[in-house]
C-alpha cells in the first residue's frame, strides 16, 4: 500500500457469537494473505425517542440489546485478540447506532471495502444484533462480495479448505467464480468447479412442449460438459497456477454443492443463476446454500 489512504478493507461484524468469533478469525487470515486491513463493526440499535412507543422499545424485547458500554468492550476485545493473532495487521473498529443489516451495508458501500464478513447465527444478547437473516439480507444488496461463516467451523488459520464454485453461465455465477479463482490463487488451493444438471423430463409437464432431443440426458450432459469448459476458459488463463477439478453432476445445484463441499471448503456462488427471476435480488440456491452448508459461503453478486 501507497498509503494509508490507499488501504482496502475486510469489514467483519461482531456479535459475541461463536461463529461471529469464527467470521473475524477468517477475516484476519484473509486480511493478512492480501494486505488488507480489518474493520470491526458492531451495533447498537438506539431507542425510540419519540412517538408512543418511546421508551418501551428496550424493555418490551425479549432479548434485551447491548449497551453501548458492552459493545465498546466488545469491540475493544475483538481488536486486541486480533492484533494478538496477527501483529502487522491494520485493524480498526466502527460502532454503529443501527440495524446490524444497514450498519454492514453501509460499510458495504464504502469505495475501500474489498468484503464483508458475518457469522451465520447469534445467540442472544449481543449477539442478537447479527441473526442469520442478516446474511441473506446483506447477501441479496451487498455490492461486494459478501462471506458467511456457520455457527461451527473447521476451516481455521493454517487449513487449506478447496474453494468449491458453483458454475452456471449466468453474469453472477461468472463473477463468483472469478472470486473463487482469486481466492484460490491468493491462499495456494485448488478450485473444484461444480456445474449441475437435471434429467429435462423433471420438467417436461411445467414448461409444455420441448425438442424431443433435450430429453436425451447424454446430450444434456455433453450440453452442460461443454458450458463448464468455456466458462473456465478465461479463469484458467488468468490463473494458470491454480489447479482446477471439474465436477458435471446429475442433481439439483444446491444438492450438488453441498455434497461438493466439507466444512473446511470455502463454496462460493452467484446471487441468481440463470434460471432465477430477475427481480429476486438472491437466488433460492444462494438461500439454500448459506442455510445448508457447514462451512463458509461467499456470495457474489
Amino acid at each position: 500500500m501507497d498509503s494509508a489512504s490507499d488501504r482496502r478493507w475486510v469489514v467483519v461484524g461482531v456479535d459475541g457469537s461463536d461463529s461471529s468469533r469464527y467470521a473475524l478469525e477468517w477475516s484476519a487470515h484473509q486480511a493478512f494473505l492480501r494486505d488488507l486491513g480489518v474493520r470491526i463493526v458492531t451495533a447498537v440499535l438506539p431507542a425510540e425517542s419519540h412517538g408512543p412507543f418511546s421508551g418501551l422499545v428496550r424493555s418490551s424485547a425479549s432479548v434485551p440489546g447491548p449497551s453501548e458500554a458492552e459493545a465498546r468492550a466488545l469491540l475493544e476485545y475483538a481488536r486486541d485478540w486480533l492484533r494478538r493473532i496477527f501483529p502487522d495487521l491494520v485493524v480498526e473498529t466502527q460502532l454503529a447506532e443501527q440495524r446490524a443489516a444497514e450498519a454492514l451495508l453501509s460499510e458495504a458501500s464504502r469505495p475501500d471495502t474489498a468484503a464483508v464478513v458475518v457469522g451465520s447465527r447469534g445467540l442472544g444478547g449481543l449477539a442478537a444484533a447479527f441473526v442469520g437473516s442478516v446474511g441473506v439480507e446483506l447477501a441479496a444488496h451487498s455490492p461486494v462480495p459478501v462471506v458467511v461463516l456457520p455457527k461451527t467451523h473447521e476451516a481455521a488459520e493454517g487449513v487449506k479448505g478447496r474453494i468449491v464454485a458453483g458454475i452456471d453461465g449466468s453474469d453472477p455465477g461468472r463473477r463468483a467464480a472469478e472470486f473463487a479463482f482469486s481466492q484460490a490463487a491468493k491462499q495456494g488451493t485448488e478450485v473444484v468447479a461444480v456445474c449441475a444438471w437435471q434429467p429435462m423430463a423433471t420438467f417436461g409437464s411445467s414448461i409444455g412442449p420441448v425438442p424431443p432431443e433435450v430429453f436425451d440426458d447424454e446430450a444434456v450432459e455433453e450440453a452442460t460438459r461443454r458450458l463448464l469448459d468455456s466458462e473456465l476458459v478465461e479463469l484458467q488463463s488468468g490463473h494458470p497456477e491454480v489447479l482446477v477439478e471439474r465436477r458435471v453432476v446429475r442433481a439439483h445445484p444446491v444438492v450438488a454443492l453441498l455434497e461438493e463441499s466439507t466444512p473446511a471448503d470455502l463454496v462460493v456462488v452467484g446471487t441468481r443463476g440463470r434460471g432465477g427471476f430477475a427481480g429476486l435480488l438472491l437466488g433460492s440456491v444462494s438461500q439454500s446454500v448459506l442455510h445448508g452448508a457447514h462451512g463458509p459461503v461467499a456470495v457474489v453478486r
